[in-house]
């Protein structure tokens, strides 16, 4: 076991997270409508394959990925209703939406992969095919960061079980049911990627996962992999804030761990990668953490990707009446999104459905100036001034907001827990950064059409003198055939 780490700055928080494991893990069935969000969470959308009125099958490959999009894979057999906006966690985006025949018939039959016998290269191809997504909200392609972290020659795999957020707690009873599964999964992706080491990191508040998990890895006998513990501390969970922690060194914040020697992958991604190698099926679906004093019986749920969010929460007992729930998060009470309707599906990057009532929620009251108590600095994971790239925020500053470090904010949220003027920081930061991309989108744009309408008068120019020329040769000849008449 690693020694524990120095961490900086973050928060010991409640974490709300004993009343999900007074139910076992529920395993739902298959939807009976499954709406399939071609942005599983990485912000990027797969391309559709099939089309209203196609028949799929359970494995069906019904997008390609591309970029940071997955493969989505169908987890019914049945057709395709329609390709439609519906709502998604990310908000309105483009969906498959597959009825299921309740048959549930397989695009193939479940097959092992060998891939002790494959090379890294071949086996970063095969998984390439399986679909799996980074489990831990981003939904990344796993098979691709392995892939970057084999061309970069990475010393070390983390395996993320530090699951520090309020609320969450799908990787902790993942790892309680399923260690075998994780340390397997970290095998294959040791093998994939090619470093030489593997560590866990986990908490000291799941006392009972870390001894499934150490349980797992005795039974291994794998000496390159070991368990680092941490102390329960937000936002440790967060990639940069984890390496820092880990390894000591620092990434850069417009960088990726990759330059550090690093690759990170969250240990539902490594349980994924084990099924797929178990029995060569795609991913198609995840533990989900249904919680929130809204809900009647809060459990960890196991279900399908494209089943809607109130099946979910019907497993667990349904809403409750008193208190009433105030709002639908995809996420903790901290960094987590408002969801439009429970009609929502689940996607890959969706770990957690928090019911809210107001007293699950932060106390926010009204909005003070700021009284300069530097608080937010002490508690910044990042080391960040964000009063400073406050005022930057509100002045529109971006030389400001450039100098106080914008890109180098995780958006954690630690800033407005513990801001006594109830200032609503990280929403500010997170606004100032879209419009700098859409500034910076802005301005490409423009460059584009300059450079596009330089190229047309380049073309007309060219087209202008080529006409004058055979306006000249033209003019040549004719005088050439009246000298020869005269």
């Amino acid at each position: 076991m690693s020694p524990r780490p120095a961490l900086r700055g973050g928060l010991r928080l409640d974490g709300h997270k004993s009343r999900p494991f007074e139910q076992p893990l529920i395993a739902l069935p298959p939807p009976r409508v499954a709406v399939l969000a071609l942005d599983q969470g990485s912000g990027e959308e797969a391309d559709p394959l099939v089309g209203p009125g196609a028949h799929v099958l359970v494995g069906t490959r019904v997008a390609a990925g591309r970029g940071a999009a997955t493969d989505l894979h169908s987890p019914v057999s049945g057709t395709v209703r329609e390709l439609a906006r519906r709502p998604t966690a990310g908000g309105m985006g483009s969906c498959l939406v597959i009825e299921g025949d309740g048959r549930d018939a397989r695009e193939r039959a479940p097959a092992p992969l060998d891939w002790r016998g494959l090379d890294g290269d071949a086996l970063v191809g095969r998984l390439g095919a399986s679909g799996i997504g980074g489990l831990g909200g981003a939904a990344f392609p796993a098979a691709s960061k392995l892939a970057l972290a084999r061309a970069a020659g990475v010393e070390r795999l983390l395996l993320n079980g530090a699951e520090c957020e309020p609320w969450i707690c799908c990787d902790d009873a993942l790892m309680r049911e399923r260690a075998a599964d994780v340390v397997l999964g970290a095998q294959v992706m040791l093998a994939a990627c090619g470093a030489g080491r593997a560590t866990f990191a986990i908490e000291d508040d799941k006392p009972e996962a870390r001894a499934a998990l150490e349980a797992a890895l005795a039974d291994a006998g794998d000496a390159r992999l070991d368990v680092a513990v941490l102390p329960a501390v937000f936002p440790l969970g967060a990639e940069r804030p984890l390496v820092a922690a880990l390894t000591g060194r620092e990434v850069p914040h417009d960088g990726l761990p990759l330059q550090v020697g690093v690759v990170c992958q969250n240990v539902g991604t490594a349980a994924a990668v084990a099924r797929y190698a178990g029995d060569g099926l795609p991913a198609m679906s995840r533990i989900v953490t249904v919680t929130g004093s809204g809900v009647r019986r809060p459990a960890n749920v196991e279900a399908w990707i494209g089943t809607p969010v109130a099946e979910l929460v019907e497993a667990c007992g349904g809403y409750g009446d008193s208190p009433p729930p105030e709002r639908l998060l995809a996420g903790g009470s901290l960094t987590g999104r408002a969801l439009g309707s429970d009609a929502t599906p689940v996607t890959k990057g969706l770990n957690c459905v928090l019911v809210a009532t107001a007293a699950d929620l932060p106390a926010r009251g009204e909005e003070r100036p700021c009284i300069r108590c530097g608080d937010c600095a002490d508690v910044c994971p990042a080391r960040l001034l964000p009063q400073q790239l406050h005022r930057a925020a509100r002045a529109a500053d971006a030389a400001g907001l450039a100098r106080f470090g914008l890109a180098a904010c995780i958006e954690c949220g630690c800033c407005d827990y513990v801001c006594p003027s109830a200032i609503p920081l990280t929403s500010r930061f997170r606004a100032a950064r879209e419009q700098q991309h859409l500034h910076e989108a802005g301005r490409r744009r423009a460059a584009e059409a300059k450079i596009r309408f330089e190229r047309h008068q380049r073309r007309l120019a060219a087209q202008a003198e080529e006409e004058r020329r055979e306006f000249e040769a033209a003019r040549r000849r004719a005088r050439g055939d009246r000298t020869e008449h005269g």
